[in-house]
């Protein structure tokens, strides 16, 4: 399979079962080759000709978990599926404020990271610089607007995946390798949505 990326930001639940299914498969072993991409839903958000969420301080705690997460995928990568998937839980299961420090250190520590010294460095400008020319480089690059967004060969495709792997790694690969299939079976097909979902 091709290499591609992946957009997240941990405030969204659609970004949540997307990369859960990521990271059931590929801790199962699935042979991908994937690209983390940070993305801030905040900056998204700024209204045209508002302060940009990198340049406000009153936003930084905006920033905090997804920062984090950057920081285990750079300095703790063996940790990285972990650590991201207990962020995503503790934000859309725990229903934990993950603009708090001492909430994103305490569940760091807990997927064997360590929290302190990751939330240290994920305040400091260095990471922030990324976060802003990762997303930077996703709008003016691919348009990007929103997580889950998939990039493979320079396209991009914004997914809604409804369910959640719940530790099936088989569902996880099909799911995951199906939906990049559609990158080159059905490259004119721009929106594909079911009008009902069977619950």
């Amino acid at each position: 399979m091709k290499p591609f990326a992946v957009t997240w930001d941990y405030r969204c639940p659609f970004a949540r079962n997307a990369h859960e299914h990521l990271a059931v498969a590929l801790a199962d072993g699935a042979d991908w080759q994937v690209t983390f991409l940070p993305f801030s839903l905040s900056q998204v958000h700024v209204p045209e000709g508002g302060t940009p969420v990198w340049d406000d301080p009153a936003k930084a705690k905006d920033l905090l978990a997804l920062a984090a997460g950057a920081v285990v995928r750079d300095r703790y990568p063996e940790r990285f599926l972990d650590a991201h998937v207990a962020l995503f839980a503790a934000r859309h299961d725990g229903g934990l404020d993950l603009r708090l420090p001492d909430v994103v250190a305490r569940v760091l520590d807990m997927a064997g990271v360590p929290g302190d010294t990751v939330v240290d460095e994920a305040g400091s400008g260095d990471v922030v610089k990324e976060l802003r020319r990762a997303h930077e480089q996703a709008v003016a690059k691919w348009e990007v607007f929103g997580v889950p967004t998939f990039v493979m060969d320079d396209r991009a495709v914004f997914v809604r995946l409804m369910s959640r792997p719940h530790g099936d790694a088989a569902l996880a690969r099909r799911t995951i390798e199906g939906m990049l299939d559609l990158f080159d079976a059905q490259p004119d097909l721009n929106e594909f949505k079911h009008t009902t979902l069977a619950r």
